[in-house]
């Protein structure tokens, strides 16, 4: 009798164990920042790696056929995120960037020669944001804007850039 109580015991304590929070085993986050391609027919997805349930690190990459807009043609850079709130891997966000671009500057009053209006920067920025996600956690919703600020800009830059977005993601 002995025997059979203790075996009992054992079998029982693996389904006694739980946690108190549900795992998560989707880590990855792909994203397509539709805002962005309805405003401005530019490319932009971002990758997004979840650390735990309140950090992540992620890259962005862009590609725009008009290399005058506002970011340039092209654009690459990570960012680190921390989340904030009840919901894990989602609700309001605040990141810090960096970002490497080029492009052109169509200025009438610059009077060097054309290869002076291309330019390629580096800027180092912050944003804020909120993300939204089903709850089975695969799809998600995202808004976020953001500043920073061009390391060695021309005479003829900007000295700060802004991003913005509306993405749509899918976790896997």
């Amino acid at each position: 009798m002995k025997k059979i109580l203790v075996a009992l015991l054992v079998l029982s304590s693996g389904l006694v164990s739980a946690q108190a929070y549900r795992t998560y085993n989707q880590n990855h986050e792909l994203k397509f920042n539709i805002g962005l391609f309805l405003a401005s027919t530019t490319v932009e997805g971002s990758y997004e790696y979840y650390l735990n349930e309140d950090t992540s690190i992620g890259g962005t990459l862009y590609f725009d056929n008009t290399p005058l807009n506002y970011n340039g043609n092209f654009g690459i850079g990570p960012n680190f995120r921390a989340y904030f709130g009840y919901a894990p891997r989602s609700g309001f966000f605040a990141e810090a960037f960096g970002l490497y671009y080029s492009g052109e500057i169509d200025d009438p009053e610059f009077t060097g020669s054309t290869l002076n209006h291309r330019y390629n920067t580096t800027a180092i920025g912050i944003g804020i944001g909120h993300k939204f996600a089903t709850r089975s956690q695969k799809f998600t919703l995202e808004f976020n804007a953001g500043l920073g600020r061009n390391v060695n800009p021309q005479e003829y830059q900007n000295t700060f850039m802004y991003r913005a977005g509306l993405s749509i993601g899918f976790r896997f």
